[in-house]
Formats: structure tokens, sequence, C-alpha cells
């Protein structure tokens, strides 16, 4: 385990690789059924990049993922390559978006000039779904999950695989933002927050290059690409 100062510690927030969209696979969640794809062929390679990135960095002191099939096989490729095996959290699970579980876009919107509009001047509009969880509900459990894995680890980098919501409403509650969607982070972003005792700043979003730019993540032939050793945790300690 790689341990650094608690003044100077990073939180690593990662958006799964991009989906099957054809998919029609669900799981049931503690806030109810929802829809559950699998990586595409490209989410399978943006997956592999994010692994040939993550093991050129210094091994985090705690790897969580959400429990969604999509966020664990974004990290499967890392986690296999180093031999951990990271805490799966259901409180860094996707929203539940009620009686839109599973529809696509254009069902959802289609025939509502409300729902049309949000789209196109980019409003979050999954408070509006039939049944779903509210946006006060969703940045509650995301930050209380997310500060409580940091209070896990205090003296080491902690990284997150989850979804594009709940990384918006962990940083937008960092950022004093009241939108619920404030940006898009792209499949497989790095997005990194500043731990310094009981403040968080914001360093860097939508960070992509190891899609952008694979060879530059690529270890000198003989290098080794982590410290960790095989057996060394990883997830919360025991």
């Amino acid at each position: 385990m790689t341990e650094r100062g608690a003044g100077n510690r990073r939180l690593f927030l990662v958006r799964h690789g991009r989906v099957d969209f054809d998919s029609r696979q669900f799981r049931t969640s503690p806030r109810g059924r929802q829809w559950d794809p699998a990586l595409g062929s490209t989410g399978r390679e943006q997956a592999t990049a994010l692994a040939a990135r993550l093991r050129l960095m210094a091994p985090p002191a705690g790897v969580y993922v959400s429990p969604f099939t999509r966020c664990l096989q974004t990290i499967e490729p890392f986690a296999n390559d180093v031999g951990i095996e990271p805490t799966v959290d259901e409180e860094v699970g996707e929203v539940f978006i009620g009686g839109w579980e599973g529809l696509s876009f254009e069902e959802i919107i289609g025939g509502n000039e409300e729902l049309a509009r949000r789209f196109r001047e980019f409003e979050a509009m999954f408070s509006m779904a039939p049944g779903g969880e509210s946006a006060a509900e969703l940045r509650e459990r995301v930050v209380t999950a997310v500060e409580r894995m940091l209070a896990w680890h205090p003296r080491g980098d902690v990284l997150v695989v989850t979804h594009g919501g709940v990384i918006n409403a962990y940083l937008a509650h960092v950022l004093g933002i009241d939108e619920d969607m404030f940006f898009l982070p792209e499949n497989t972003s790095i997005n990194t927050v500043i731990v310094e005792e009981e403040r968080r700043r914001v360093r860097f979003l939508n960070d992509i290059r190891h899609v952008t730019d694979p060879k530059v993540f690529v270890p000198p032939a003989g290098a080794e690409g982590t410290d960790r050793r095989p057996d060394e945790p990883a997830g919360r300690p025991h």
C-alpha cells in the first residue's frame, strides 16, 4: 500500500467505459430495478487503456467500485494486472431513474417538450423521472459514501470507479454548485480532487489522455508499472 502525507493525497473519480446500448440486462439495487449493461467493444478498449495508465501511477491505498457491470468491467483489467480485489460499494451506484430505467433518450424525450428543452439546454433530467431518486437524495448518499472512503484511508490516494451522475454529485458538493449535472464526464475519464485534511479542491476534470494518447502510457521495456506486491490490499481495511 502506498501512503502519502495526510495533507497531500488525491481522490480519483473515474467514470465507466462506453456501454453496449443494446443491452437489456437489469439488476436490482436497494433503490429498485435498474438498467445494467455491460461494456461494448469500445468500452473494453477504454478499460484496457485506463489500466495501462493506472499501472504507471502510484498505487492507490483504496480502490472502490460501483456494483454495476459496466463499472466492474472497467476496473477489471487493472485489478487483474496488479492482483487486487476492489471494494464494491452500493452507495456509489447509478442514480435511480424509476420508470425511465432501460429507456433510450429518444424514448424518454419523445412527445415531452419540457424534457426536450432540458436536453437541448444541458439541464439534468433525472430528477423528473417518475418514481426516481431526487438530486438531493443522490448527493446525500454519494457525498456520505465518498467521505467514508477517504476516512478509511487517511494517508493514501483513493480511486472510485462509478457513474457520471455520481461524479457530478460529489464534485458539485465540493465546488458549491447547485446544478445536478454541470458537466458530462467522458467514458473512463479521471477526475481528480486534492484532499488536504478537511479541505477538498478540484485539480483536474475529464482527463482521458490514456484514450487520446495511449502511447504515452506504455512503460519502457523492462520497467515495472507498479510497486505493489500481488498480495497487497487496496480495498477497505479489515
